[in-house]
């Protein structure tokens, strides 16, 4: 590492710390409502499994409960102050853009993955052979019935479909309030309707924290790169047209710093 560069991760380290940690508590977060909720409602042994039968409806439950999650951490303070990327393949995406500086792309995703393991290692040790055995199996993502390519496939579209969403509606000054709100409901709808195909991942962060500790890696490649591509495919259709990008965040506060976009309240 040059002296340059050595210096720049200082004093990234120093002035965005906090957003960094931030970072790793909401995709820790995420990972603990998943696992509680996922527990809850797929563990055989469980009143509300036994209560509602039908898996159709367990699963949109779980997707409903997990967007409105994703609402939550996206709009809340915290959430706020990073952007609430809570996926690598954001951050990436918003770097490629030139929202996100080098370094902080670099600790974002390394904070991601971290938070992550330690989400699902909260839930390992609240509810053990409950979450860790199947059918929960550390909520693990892997390819469904349909196949490897499927799940290939599936991952792409709905991380493309997403970024597009995110991009469109966060870059329009009428709408951009309300960016949390569609990707919450693309969670929803994606863990209800689409998590079939390949466990509904969309994160290399958020695969990886299941798979360390639970040693599931079954096709692991797809996770790390399906959702990579997908999101640059969309930032690259979406700047076909010139279009411009405001900044990193899922939600802008007037009152809070930005990192990315140099705003200072």
């Amino acid at each position: 590492m040059s002296e340059q560069g050595g210096s720049g991760m200082r004093a990234a380290l120093r002035a965005h710390w906090p957003e960094y940690l931030i970072e790793a508590w909401a995709l820790g977060m995420f990972m603990i409502s998943a696992g509680v909720f996922s527990t809850l409602l797929e563990h055989p042994d469980s009143p509300l499994h036994r209560l509602i039968a039908d898996g159709g409806v367990r699963r949109a439950l779980i997707g409903v409960a997990m967007g409105l999650t994703a609402i939550a951490l996206i709009y809340s303070p915290w959430g706020q102050r990073s952007g609430a990327h809570m996926n690598p393949s954001v951050t990436l995406t918003f770097w490629r853009l030139g929202k996100v500086s080098g370094w902080d792309a670099v600790f974002y995703c390394l904070a991601q993955f971290a938070g992550g393991v330690c989400g699902v290692l909260i839930v390992t040790a609240w509810f053990n052979e409950a979450f860790t055995s199947p059918p929960v199996s550390y909520i693990a993502t892997v390819p469904g019935a349909a196949g490897v390519g499927i799940a290939f496939a599936a991952e792409f579209a709905i991380s493309a479909l997403l970024m597009a969403v995110v991009l469109r509606v966060s870059n329009s000054p009428r709408h951009a309030r309300f960016t949390g709100l569609w990707a919450g409901a693309l969670v929803a709808l994606y863990i209800t309707f689409e998590a079939p195909l390949s466990g509904m991942s969309m994160n290399p962060a958020r695969s990886f924290a299941s798979a360390l500790p639970g040693g599931i890696w079954t096709h692991f490649w797809i996770y790390l790169t399906a959702p990579l591509l997908g999101m640059q495919f969309a930032a690259a259709w979406y700047r076909r047209g010139l279009r411009r990008v405001a900044c990193a965040k899922l939600m802008h506060s007037s009152t809070r710093r930005c990192i990315h976009c140099g705003y200072v309240p």
